[in-house]
């Protein structure tokens, strides 16, 4: 009776051993995997729950900037058909000459007091030339738009935002959209000037403007 040859063996041993080598090899390679995964899903969630604590400048913030600009224009207040008013002199950190309107819109449901500022330029620009041309002269239109109750209570739940002439949003030098609690809790921006403001609103032109209730 004759015996099977060897190499019979040795194949089926080293066919096993590849097999082994190849098994452990993709666990390795599954274990990578999902370590790579579970990093890249705990890195979206890190930025996600950032974006969520800033305090402007994040989706939610500019979206409702949005929605505001689209109010404001509905109204004539922005835009290509914006209504006009005399200008009167301004300073830094707004323009040096300025238009200020103050009104009541409804964002997303809700119905708040908004102010809108007009900030013209150069510096020595006069009132005859903004009315005769305000687009040349627009540099920015800075507003602030009074919330639902909760949204800030710190600061009289004042929405701002800093928007360009087109309607876009103005960005800080890092590159962060103005619009929200723009600069809360820093020592100048927005809501550090005008906490200095009388009357306890935010407001500097006016102590008309009540906290709503």
């Amino acid at each position: 009776m004759s015996v099977p040859p060897t190499y019979h063996a040795a194949g089926r041993t080293a066919l096993t051993k590849t097999d082994d080598s190849a098994k452990g090899e993709w666990k390795m390679l599954t274990r990578t995997v999902a370590l790579s995964l579970g990093l890249t899903a705990m890195l979206t969630a890190g930025a996600a729950t950032a974006q969520e604590m800033m305090p402007f400048g994040g989706d939610e913030d500019t979206g409702y900037a949005a929605e505001l600009w689209a109010a404001m224009e509905a109204r004539g207040l922005v835009g290509e058909n914006m209504i006009q008013a005399f200008p009167y002199e301004g300073t830094d950190p707004h323009g040096m000459m300025l238009e200020t309107f103050y009104t009541r819109a409804t964002v997303d449901g809700h119905t708040g007091t908004l102010v809108v500022k007009r900030n013209y330029g150069p510096a020595g620009v006069e009132a005859e030339q903004v009315l005769a041309e305000p687009g040349k002269h627009l540099g920015a239109i800075t507003v602030m738009f009074r919330r639902e109750k909760g949204y800030d209570p710190d600061n009289q739940d004042w929405f701002w935002a800093k928007y360009l002439p087109d309607g876009s949003l103005d960005r800080n030098p890092k590159g962060i959209a103005l619009a929200g609690r723009v600069a809360k809790g820093m020592d100048a921006g927005c809501i550090a000037c005008h906490a200095g403001a009388g009357g306890d609103d935010y407001i500097f032109t006016t102590d008309a403007i009540r906290p709503e209730m």
